[in-house]
C-alpha cells in the first residue's frame, strides 16, 4: 500500500444502510471532492491540504463501493446520499469538485440544487446520459480490458484500467510511474475487491440539460484521456453558459494524482475568483476590470 496518509478529521455518515467514510479539513466555505470511478478519496489528499491552507473547508468522502465505505446491496442514488452527507455535516452550499464519474455526480446535483452549488471544477467529466465513442486503438484496450474482465482475472483488470485512465488508453503503458502509480493500483484494488451493488438507482440524462447549469464552472481535461471525453469538453464548454474550459498537457485522467502541483494551480485560481466574486456582490460593487 502506497504511503499516503490523509490528514483531517475522520467521519462516517449512516446513509441507508451504508456508511459514507470521509475526511474533513479547514475552516471556511466549503469544497467538496468528488473522486473518479477507479479510485477514492485519496486521490484529493493534495488538493484538499492546499484548498485547507488557503482557508477553505476540504471534505471528501468514499461513495458507495469504494474505499473505506460500506454499503449492503440495497437501492440507493448517489445524489440522494450526496443530500443526506451535505446534510449531516451541515452543508448548505458549497463548491464541488469532481473527476470523471464524481463530475458526472457534480453536475446531476447541481441540475436538482442549483442554489446549493457556488460552483463546479469538473476534470474528465462524466455526465449522465452522453454518448461514447472511441478509436480504434482506445477500443484495442477496451477489448483487452472486457477479456480479463470475462476470465475474472482482477489484477489484469486493474493494470489496464491503470493503463486506460492514468497513462491514457492511446501511450505506452506503464507511462506513470512511481508513488501515484502505487496509488492508482492500490484504489483501485479495492474497488474491483467491493462486493457488486446491483441496486443502484439510474439517474436521469443530463446530457441535454447542461446548458441549464449556471453556476461557475472551470472544465478541465488532459490531452491524453479519451478522445470521447476531450470531445466532451469542447461540448460542455460551448453548452455551459459560465464556464471557462482548459485543457492540460501530458496527462491524461486522473491529473490530482499525475500532475498535483498544477491541478492546486488553476483550482486555487478559481476558488479565488469564487470568493473574489462572493466578496463583490456582498458589498454592492462591480469590478472595474472587464
Amino acid at each position: 500500500m502506497p504511503d499516503l496518509v490523509m490528514i483531517g478529521e475522520k467521519f462516517s455518515v449512516s446513509v441507508g444502510g451504508a456508511q459514507l467514510m470521509g475526511r474533513r479539513l479547514g475552516e471556511g466555505l466549503p469544497v467538496v471532492f468528488l473522486h473518479a470511478g477507479v479510485c477514492d478519496k485519496r486521490m484529493w489528499a493534495e488538493q484538499m491540504a492546499m484548498v485547507a491552507d488557503e482557508g477553505w473547508q476540504a471534505i471528501a468522502y468514499d461513495r458507495r463501493g469504494y474505499g473505506e465505505t460500506e454499503s449492503p446491496d440495497v437501492a440507493f442514488n448517489h445524489v440522494d446520499d450526496l443530500e443526506s452527507l451535505l446534510k449531516a455535516l451541515d452543508i448548505h452550499a458549497a463548491v464541488f469538485v469532481g473527476c470523471s464519474m464524481g463530475g458526472g455526480l457534480a453536475v446531476d446535483f447541481a441540475l436538482r440544487h442549483p442554489g446549493q452549488v457556488i460552483g463546479l471544477v469538473l476534470i474528465g467529466t462524466s455526465i449522465t446520459g452522453a454518448p461514447w465513442s472511441a478509436t480504434d486503438v482506445e477500443n484495442q484496450i477496451e477489448a483487452a480490458e472486457e477479456d480479463a474482465y470475462e476470465r475474472g482475472d482482477l489484477e489484469m483488470i486493474n493494470r489496464v484500467q491503470a493503463h486506460e485512465w492514468l497513462d491514457g488508453p492511446r501511450t505506452s503503458g506503464g507511462r506513470v510511474t512511481g508513488a501515484p502509480r502505487e496509488l492508482f493500483l492500490d484504489m483501485n484494488a479495492i474497488v474491483l475487491s467491493k462486493p457488486q451493488l446491483t441496486l443502484e438507482e439510474e439517474r436521469p440524462s443530463a446530457w441535454t440539460r447542461v446548458g441549464e447549469v449556471g453556476a461557475p464552472t472551470m472544465l478541465l481535461v488532459g490531452d491524453e484521456d479519451f478522445s470521447a471525453l476531450i470531445e466532451r469538453h469542447e461540448t460542455l464548454s460551448e453548452e455551459m453558459p459560465n464556464a471557462f474550459a482548459a485543457v492540460l498537457e501530458g496527462v491524461a485522467h486522473i491529473p490530482s494524482i499525475e500532475r498535483p502541483e498544477l491541478v492546486n494551480t488553476m483550482l486555487i485560481e478559481f476558488l479565488d475568483a469564487i470568493e473574489g466574486g462572493d466578496d463583490e456582490n456582498e458589498d454592492g460593487e462591480e469590478s472595474d476590470e472587464d
